[in-house]
């Protein structure tokens, strides 16, 4: 069973994850970042939602974590809760 670590920012609008966006490729720390703007609770975390399994994590979210790069920023990806930039911190 694949298992995959990974963190987010979760933010109301596209443009405000587009603009964090800019500023982690600037050099901004992602942990930072998620505790100052992150609206869910991971944000106490830096943003970390610690290990979990395919399907535990709603669609568009999983695709990102189990499709796409580790160790790179993803989004803004859009779903029910708001607008996520993602990082897959490993995937096994």
């Amino acid at each position: 069973m694949a298992k995959a670590c990974a963190r987010h920012i979760l933010v109301k609008t596209k443009e405000e994850a587009e603009s964090l966006k800019k500023q982690l490729a600037s050099g901004k720390d992602f942990g930072m970042l998620a505790k100052k703007h992150s609206i869910c609770n991971s944000a106490k975390k830096g943003g970390d939602l610690g290990e979990f399994g395919p399907g535990k994590m709603v669609k568009a979210f999983d695709n990102v974590v189990f499709k796409k790069p580790v160790l790179k920023v993803h989004g803004p990806v859009k779903t029910k809760f708001g607008y996520h930039l993602i990082e897959t911190i490993y995937r096994s």
